[in-house]
């Protein structure tokens, strides 16, 4: 028959003793306000980091299929 317990508390020990860092939030507002124009270039950077690459990867689809049965 198994023995479970011993085995748990093997994978059990090394997560005990890692310790979270404390996260620093704060309630207040920021110390500079963010402008619009700076929103603008974020938002579009994040569409262009996250979005362009899937629209390739997308739009290639039918080549990746071909190239792999070959």
């Amino acid at each position: 028959m198994l023995r479970l317990p011993p085995i748990t508390r093997l994978f059990q020990a090394p997560l005990r003793s890692w310790a979270v860092p404390k996260a620093h939030i704060s309630a207040k507002p920021a110390r500079t306000p963010t402008s619009p124009m700076e929103q603008a270039v974020g938002i579009s950077t994040m569409f262009v980091s996250f979005l362009v690459p899937a629209g390739w990867v997308l739009s290639h689809l039918e080549s990746y299929k071909k190239s792999s049965v070959a």
